[in-house]
């Protein structure tokens, strides 16, 4: 290393340049150990985490997070209308449509509604856009790496399934949902957005995992959708699911006492919902009840009489001149018309 020259007399830059060349050589300058070179699969790596925490990416997590939240409230609300804490829902088209597509055979899994877990699809897809918008630094980087292939592996089995409940909703039910389209789309939005927010440097990997998760959730729904179906019975198209359950002792009464009092079940033909109330009473207090059928296409309808009675979901119940929609126990109806006879527990 070269000495410095006297005080106030600058150094030429040539022997500059070459005092820095010489500190670097010797790995040293002024005691201090000169790092370690480079090797260009580290300069790689770090330009990669670089492009990874792009601020520019942000706005990509921004729509992420509200797409989600939009999907969350739409599968939530739906949910709690089917669990009867929410009132009717405004559907854009008419709301005769949305209730035959959300109480189809094809609107409930597991006993629960199939609305549900959608809420809980869209509810990872927001806690995982989330994440990377709140998160710093090295936490954030690690997170990127392990959650940008669950956000896409979700949000693929997300669009796939979408894509199978929008061929059951116009091929075997029939009808439009505005809520079931509006689903699909941010589906699909959120596939295509998380596409864009990760750095796949694999591309084979990503067709890879692509494709067999569009095959496993495609015919799995496929599966589901064709064991949910329920044939025309042998009356023909517009008739309901005969009731197969014999009535019990004491129930006969209960659904005499309701037509004498002149309760009223408004039901579609195509609502499982409706099935289960009337499995309740059985085959021959059935029978003995007053029900409207208020699909347009059902047998014997009384579409007209459904929509004058603002009638939003079915089963509803008329007793005493007050509407009640839902599955109700028969204990709950016995309460409701004021039977005081005894009734058979569930």
């Amino acid at each position: 290393m070269e000495a410095a020259g006297p005080p106030g007399r600058p150094r030429a830059p040539g022997r500059v340049l070459t005092a820095i060349r010489a500190d670097i050589a010797c790995g040293c300058e002024n005691g201090a150990i000169a790092p370690a070179a480079v090797t260009s699969t580290q300069l790689a790596s770090r330009l990669s985490q670089r492009r990874r925490t792009d601020p520019g990416r942000r706005w990509i997590w921004v729509v992420m997070s509200v797409l989600a939240t939009i999907g969350a409230i739409d599968t939530g609300a739906i949910t709690l209308k089917r669990w009867g804490i929410l009132g009717p829902l405004i559907c854009p088209g008419g709301a005769g449509d949305c209730d035959k597509v959300l109480n189809s055979a094809w609107g409930s899994l597991f006993g629960q509604p199939l609305s549900l877990f959608g809420f809980l699809a869209y509810a990872g897809v927001l806690v995982l856009s989330l994440l990377p918008l709140v998160l710093q630094g090295d936490a954030r980087r690690d997170l990127l790496s392990r959650s940008r292939w669950a956000l896409f592996l979700l949000t693929a089995g997300m669009a796939v399934f979408s894509l199978v409940l929008m061929a059951v909703m116009l091929f075997k039910i029939k009808a439009i949902c505005a809520f079931c389209i509006l689903s699909a789309l941010l589906s699909l939005s959120l596939l295509v957005l998380t596409l864009l927010a990760g750095d796949w440097e694999d591309k084979g990997q990503l067709i890879f995992r692509g494709l067999i998760t569009a095959l496993l959730v495609g015919i799995t729904g496929i599966a589901w959708a064709s064991a949910m179906e329920r044939p025309n019975v042998a009356t023909g198209p517009g008739m309901p699911i005969p009731v197969s359950s014999t009535t019990r002792p004491g129930v006969m009464p209960l659904a005499e006492h309701l037509t004498a009092k002149g309760a009223v079940m408004y039901s579609a033909y195509w609502c499982p919902h409706c099935h289960e109330q009337k499995e309740l009473f059985g085959k021959e207090a059935s029978a003995k009840l007053k029900i409207v059928e208020c699909a347009p296409d059902g047998r014997n309808n009384q579409a007209d009489l459904c929509r004058a009675k603002n009638i939003q979901g079915f089963p509803s119940w008329e007793i005493n001149g007050k509407l009640d929609s839902g599955v109700k126990p028969l204990q709950k109806l016995a309460e409701l018309s004021g039977y005081k006879g005894s009734v058979p527990s569930p």
